[in-house]
Order: structure tokens, then sequence, then C-alpha cells
């Protein structure tokens, strides 16, 4: 069945970066002739950098920077490629200046002294650059919450404690309050970094994060069956979270409690609120600058490293990519996670054997999610009973199931014609979530191809296409539908539309000759048949087209169930 099951570790379309600069006279997009030029290095580090290859980019905007003798355009993207790569030393060295330079560069590049400043250990240097108004917006939430881990570093203990604030940003109050709970704790102020700690871990659903914080002080101080406590109540919420797993376990056997955050390792943290915020705001290239200083500062914050591998991977730099998600280390609660999204890489590459051998090392861990991505990655090569298997052990071992679990078995059971059992598990997950478009659809086109519940599952591919107007699998549901029931004017006008905006797809266009036949448009159903076996369908469709092309008979009227 094409129509789209939902993904839990959605594959991208990858562009390969080029691991070595290449010639002076192969540059991409650059004529021969100007190729050695600073101009010629200029246009090939711009396009690079256009396309995500911040690394080759850096290269490439260096070597203009140096043949141009420092021309302010040139060195500005020099100064970002670097920066963008993960070269902060080299980004602080070219971090614009003067009245040439752009004043959005000028903010970012003060930044980026500043975190430099940190990570040589010059916190006066570092707190000077924050605490003034020179570090404008757009960074004026990343620089207020940096301000206290220089001024810690500079030794100014006052001056660390002021908790941060910027109008009308609650990630800075919030991210402020946790970063003071920390400061506190340096400073030796135990109860007012106990007060920190439990108002950022108040509410009935406190973040992983806060609580392993406050747990770690809990421990720190001693008050290890507390610490217990607060992890049993976060994995009644969260119950597959290897790192709270691991965390009560330490703390129940009594083990050496996790060390306070350093000052480096406090300002990485405080970086990454940011980064988080301005990639949910489309502002990536900001969010990925945020992410490489956060990295300059704890080169060991996988969770860092697997935002920036997304990042890149979602722009098309699948080496660069692979290489972030390669830095979580076997042990680690990240590696799971990696390991799973390195497999959605190559698999996205039709390398199905090193995906799934990638995947099933991932799931080893224990990994929940890294489990549910095997499931995924199973299904997508039709290794359908195994994958049925491992996503019942999922929703065994749950209290509660995500609805995707069931959704995801009902899914694989339904490619194995156990059409009732997978009916079943359809039908929970619609009960768990019964406004979900994807779930409407599958369940709705499932029954609608079927010829059974027809008015029901048209009701709910309806409700389907309003939430998603654009879709052209959504679409051709409704447009089966109105074939499904004999209405072939409507059906030929909602599958048009479809194919439109799926133009590709092979089950689609069979749809849409099926509809022509029926409509009386012969001529057009034969093209549209003929068009199928040009797309790459699966043996089914392939079949059922060779099958209408060699009769000249066209499909039968559909059935309803029963008849």
């Amino acid at each position: 069945m094409r129509h789209r099951l939902l993904a839990f570790a959605a594959p991208l379309v990858l562009l390969g970066a080029c691991a070595t600069t290449p010639p002076a006279d192969d540059l991409p997009g650059v004529p021969t002739a100007a190729a050695d030029t600073a101009y010629g290095m200029f246009l090939a580090g711009n396009a690079a950098l256009n396309e995500g290859r911040s690394d080759e980019a850096a290269r490439f905007l260096e070597m203009a920077r140096a043949r141009s003798g420092d021309e302010a355009a040139v060195a500005e993207r020099a100064f970002t490629a670097a920066l963008l790569a993960g070269d902060i030393d080299k980004a602080a060295e070219l971090a614009p200046d003067g009245p040439a330079a752009s004043e959005p560069a000028r903010r970012m590049g003060r930044l980026v002294q500043a975190v430099e400043a940190i990570a040589d250990g010059k916190g006066r240097l570092a707190y000077e650059q924050l605490s003034g108004e020179a570090i404008g917006f757009p960074h004026r939430g990343a620089a207020a919450l940096l301000a206290p881990w220089a001024a810690a570093q500079a030794g100014d203990v006052e001056a660390s404690l002021v908790r941060p604030q910027v109008r009308g940003d609650l990630s800075v109050d919030f991210f402020g309050q946790l970063g003071q709970a920390y400061l506190f704790e340096r400073a030796r102020r135990f109860d007012e970094a106990e007060t920190d700690f439990k108002a950022v871990t108040a509410g009935e659903t406190p973040s992983e994060l806060t609580v392993l914080a406050y747990g770690g002080f809990l421990e720190r101080r001693g008050r290890r069956a507390e610490a217990v406590k607060l992890y049993d109540a976060a994995l009644q919420r969260t119950p597959g979270s290897l790192q709270l797993q691991a965390a009560r376990e330490r703390a129940a056997a009594g083990r050496s409690a996790p060390a306070a955050p350093t000052v480096k390792e406090g300002a990485a943290l405080a970086m990454l609120a940011p980064a988080a915020t301005m990639i949910a705001a489309r502002q990536g290239q900001i969010g990925l600058a945020y992410l490489r200083l956060a990295l300059r500062l704890d080169p060991g914050r996988n969770d860092a490293w697997l935002m920036v591998g997304d990042f890149l991977q979602s722009g098309g730099d699948v080496e660069g990519a692979r290489a972030a998600y390669a830095r979580p280390k076997p042990g680690s609660p990240e590696y799971g996670a990696a390991q799973a999204k390195l497999a959605w890489s190559y698999q996205s590459e039709d390398r199905t054997e090193t995906a799934l051998k990638l995947a099933r090392a991932a799931a080893a861990t224990g990994d929940p999610d890294a489990r549910l991505t095997l499931s995924d990655l199973l299904r997508a090569n039709g290794e359908y009973a195994e994958s049925v298997q491992l996503l019942g052990e999922l929703i065994a071992e749950s209290a509660t199931p995500d609805w995707r679990l069931y959704y995801a078995r009902g899914a694989a059971l339904a490619q194995m014609d156990r059409w009732k059992d997978a009916e079943a598990d359809l039908q929970a997950a619609l009960k768990l979530r019964p406004d979900e478009p994807e779930l409407l659809n599958f369940l709705g086109y499932s029954w609608i191809d079927r010829g059974e519940r027809l008015e029901e599952a048209m009701a709910m591919v309806e409700k389907a296409v309003a939430s998603n107007p654009r879709s052209g699998a959504m679409i051709d549901s409704l447009g089966w539908a109105h074939y499904r029931m004999g209405d072939y004017k409507a059906a030929v006008e909602k599958l048009e539309q479809a194919v439109e905006l799926e133009a590709g797809d092979p089950e689609i266009n069979n749809h849409l000759g099926d509809a022509y036949w029926m409509a009386g448009r012969k001529d057009e159903a034969v093209f549209q048949w003929r068009r199928v076996l040009t797309l790459k369908p699966d043996a089914k469709i392939q079949a059922d087209a060779e099958a209408k092309l060699a009769s000249g008979l066209g499909p039968q009227a559909p059935k309803l169930a029963g008849q």
C-alpha cells in the first residue's frame, strides 16, 4: 500500500560534499579562466556555502581572502564559512570589524570572539564583550546566558550569580535559572541552588534535562534516596529513557555522583537553548553557528552533535551529517540515537545492508527510539514479520503505548495480508489519536480500497484532506472513495488534482487511469496506464497496469464488500 505511514526517523534526500578541494581548473560553476583567481575561489566558496557544504566553503573562501588582500565582502563570507564548519579559532580571527563590515556580521563576530575567549580561559575578556551593548539583536539571549559563566571564569562570583534576563524571552528566563542553579552550587550557596533546581523541575512534566540536573545535585549533596525518588517519577512519564535509567541505577547503587559542570561545560549548555530556538524559528544558519560555538566549549556534548547532524542532513551535507552522528561513542546515552540516524542516511542511498546493520547495532543498546527506527527500516525493506515482532515487544513494555506503535504495526500487518489484526491495531491507534490526518487517511483508504465502510471512510479522508489540502496521497484517497462509490466524474476531478501534486506516483496515476476508463475517456486511460509503467511501480501495480493494457478491457467495475 502506497499511502504513507508516518516515519519515526524520516530519511531525507541527501547531497554529498566533496572531501577534498578540487584542482583550480575544476571548481564547480566557475569558468576555467577564473578558477585560479580570488574571484573564482570566492564564487566556488559562495556556491558551497549556499549548498550547506561549510567545510568546503571555508577552504575556498579562506583562499579567496588570502589572494584578495582581505577584501571585506570575501572576508565576511570566509568568517561565516569557518564558523559554520566549526573552525571557531579561525572564525574568531576573521571576525568582521570596521566600517566596511555589516552590522549583523560584526555582532556575530563579537559573540564568536567572546566564546573563543571562554574556550581560552580568558573569562574577564569574555565578560566584558558579553555584558555590554556591542552584541545586539538577534544574539542578546545567547550573550545573556553566557555572561554569568564568563564572570565565573573571571572569578567575579557576585556577577556570576545575577540571573540573566531578556525582556520577552522565556527561554532565557528558564535556562538562565537553570544556569543560576549550577552557579549557586559552584559558589557553595546550596539552599539558593536548590530553590532554582526545584523551580525548573516544577510542574507535571519537567524536562529530562532538568530532572537529571536536579538529581545530580541531590546525589552530590549525598541525598541519594531523594534522587532515586525524583528519577522514578520521571521514569513513570518516560520509561524508556536510558539516561534516566542510568542515573537511577547509579544513585540507587551509591556510585559516585556526576560532577557539576565546569565553566566551559555550563557555557556550552547555555548555548543549546538559543540554538534550538533559532532552528525552530527557521534561522537555521544562526542555529548551526550556536551549536558550533557550544561544541567549541564542550566537544563532548553529544546532544549538540546530533542536532548538528540533523541540520546538515536536512541541508544535503550527508558527509558532514555522518561525521557528526559518528561522534557519540559506544556506551554513551546518545549512541543508539546516533547510530539510528546514520542508518537512515544509508537507507536513503538504497544501501540497505549497511542501514540495517547500523540499525541493529543501535537497537542492541536497548534504546526504545533506536528499536523503533529498526522496526521502521525493516518495514521499509519488506521485513514485515520481524518489524511486527519488534513493535509488539515495544507495545508490551509500555504502560501506555504510543498510538504510533499501533499505527506502525497495523501498517506492517496490512502488508502481510493480516487485515483483521491490522484493522484492530489501526482502530486502537485512532482511539488514542482521533484527529491525526495520516492515521485517518491510512485507515480510511484501507477501507475504501477494500470496498468497506465507504461513507465512514470518506468522512475520515475528507477530514484528513482538510488538514493537509496539499497532500496528493490524501486527495488520491478521496478520489478513490468517489470511484468506489461510482461517482466517476468526481473521482476524475480529485485524482487529477492528486496527480498534479504527485506526478511521479505510480499508484495515483493508475487510479486516474481507472477513473478515466469508467468515465468513458478510454484513450486518456490507456495513456495513464502506460505512464504508470515508466514510474517504477511495485510488482502489484505493474501487473495490474499491464493486464489492463493487454486485455483492452480496462478495470472491472468496483464492488462493495459482500457483493
